[in-house]
Parts: structure tokens; sequence; C-alpha cells
């Protein structure tokens, strides 16, 4: 259950939660076209109050209503402001924000060019994703029946709504099935990633995960996880994963905003490694950890601090 803040970003007005409402006639609650981004605020180490990414995180929005071919009327400065005003109002010093881009009402049928497209920004408290002792002993993971979304059957670098009810289908499986999270694999067969996180394995000291070519989300969490590991002199690879190779992996684990960095203990009922955490994995949802919070303070450009 969310629970409720006073204040909701509403067409550029701050709104009270209860008032922020859309007709049954919503085209995109009908025809799943919309846009929408996770982002995470933290509280530092010294008090202060970032959201983590910011730029990034609005500019894949904006990106993914480009794929989308609909135009909010607001610029990702209006949208990064509107975030940082969100928490003031809420007196939030960490949240989860959850920007979305849709259709309203108007015209029905799958050709509205005229419908408004309407942007709302929502904030609430949310812990780890997927459970706090997922974050220290890892999770159980299962291979879904359900695939990942083929590359030319839908925009796989947009995070569009519509396309996550695959995402919804493994996610329950999985649950149904005693597990924690789902895996899905390309149409192809390869590993592809989580209902909602991106994947790396650990082979024999090195980080892989699949390549951006391949059909995955371009996670920001992702592209941070591959930065610090370059940093810390991990040696990394972008390329296809087997399943086999998943299963023979030293270490794996599930990166993203929601998710952070979450170990998987077991895919198909197989350990992985040892069956707990493994050193790399420790290493980077560490510096991950202390970066988000700017106990280390090596990277100035993610952050947007609510004081500035």
């Amino acid at each position: 259950m969310v629970q409720k803040v006073r204040k909701i970003w509403f067409e550029g007005e701050m709104v009270e939660w209860g008032e922020a409402r859309v007709h049954v006639l919503t085209h995109s609650l009908h025809y799943g076209l919309g846009a929408f981004e996770g982002i995470r605020a933290y509280r530092c180490a010294d008090g202060r109050t970032s959201i983590f990414r910011l730029d990034a995180h609005i500019q894949r929005l904006l990106d993914t209503c480009r794929l989308c071919m609909i135009e909010p009327r607001f610029t990702a400065e209006q949208f990064q402001q509107a975030c940082v005003a969100l928490l003031r109002e809420n007196g939030m010093v960490e949240a989860y924000l959850r920007p979305i881009v849709f259709i309203g009402e108007g015209a029905m049928g799958i050709y509205v060019p005229n419908n408004p497209v309407q942007s709302v920004i929502v904030a609430w408290n949310w812990g780890a994703y997927l459970g706090e002792d997922a974050l220290h002993k890892g999770i159980r993971a299962k291979i879904s029946s359900w695939q990942r979304h083929h590359i030319n059957v839908s925009l796989t670098k947009g995070k569009i709504m519509g396309q996550y009810t695959n995402s919804v289908l493994a996610k329950r499986e999985a649950k149904l099935g005693g597990y924690d999270e789902a895996i899905l694999l390309d149409t192809q067969g390869y590993v592809s990633e989580g209902s909602g996180e991106n994947l790396f394995i650990v082979r024999r000291g090195c980080l892989v995960t699949p390549p951006l070519s391949s059909s995955i989300l371009a996670g920001i969490t992702r592209d941070t996880i591959l930065t610090l590991a370059r940093e810390e002199g991990i040696p990394v690879r972008e390329d296809r994963i087997t399943r086999d190779e998943l299963y023979l992996a030293d270490e794996a684990f599930f990166t993203g905003t929601a998710a952070e960095v979450t170990p998987i203990r077991e895919v198909d009922d197989r350990r992985i490694g040892t069956g707990a955490p493994g050193p790399i994995t420790l290493q980077l949802q560490r510096r991950y950890f202390d970066i988000v919070r700017e106990a280390d303070d090596s990277h100035p450009e993610w952050h947007t601090f609510l004081s500035t």
C-alpha cells in the first residue's frame, strides 16, 4: 500500500492527493501508450536530500515520449524543478518519484492526434523494493515462460506503460511459484532482464551484462554500476548471456532504481556460486550505496540537492 502524502504535481500545479484524478476515458488507460520513470531521492551523509541522477531520468522520460510520439508541454528543466518542488512541498527527505506522461480523454480509438498530453509526478516513501533481506541475503529467481519484447515488436528502450504487461505476468508467475522475482529471456533464448531490473553475472572475476543492442532497458542504475565497476578495476564485458551461463555464474545480481543492487542467490532451484552474495556483488553494492548517499563524493554530477 502506498502511503499517501499531501500533494501531487499535476500538470504544473500542486494539488491535494485526493484531487489528482483522471477520467475513465483517459486514452492511456485503455491503450497503454504513455511514458513513466522511477527516481529515488536519498538522505545523504551530511543530512541533505539528493535526487539521484535526476537529469538522466528526466532525459529518458522525454526520450520515451519521443519514441511514443507524444509531446508533454513541459521541458526537462521544468520536470526537474517539479521533482524538487514536490519533495519540498511534502517535506520528504527520502522518496521514490514517479513522473508519468499520458494521453488524456477526448476521442477514442487507436489514433487520437488531438487528445491532450498530460504530465503528473507522484512521490511516496518506498523502502527496499524486494525487501531488506533481499539486499543482504539475495533472492530466488525463476526463468519465466514469458519473453522480453523483441526489438522489432516494441520499443524496448522506452519505459512505456503498456509494455510492462509481460513483466506483470512474469512477476505473478514467479511469485505464485514461490520465487521472489522473474528473469525473462529474449525471443532468441538469451538472458534479457528481470521483470523490472537489469541483470549482471560474475564469472571468473569478470562482470557481464547483456548489451544495449539487445532487448533490454537502458538502465540508469545499470550505467552507474558499469561506471563504478570500471573505477574499481573490475573487468567488464557487455555480451549475450545464455541460460546455462547464468546457472554457472559465480555471482549474479539485479540492478534498478527500485531494486538498487539486489543479489541473486538462486535461479531455477540452482544455487548461484556459494548461494550467498559474492564479493564483487557486495563490493559494488557497498560502493553504490556510498555514492547515492554521498558518503563517497566522487560523482557530484549525479546529485541534485534540494538545498540548491
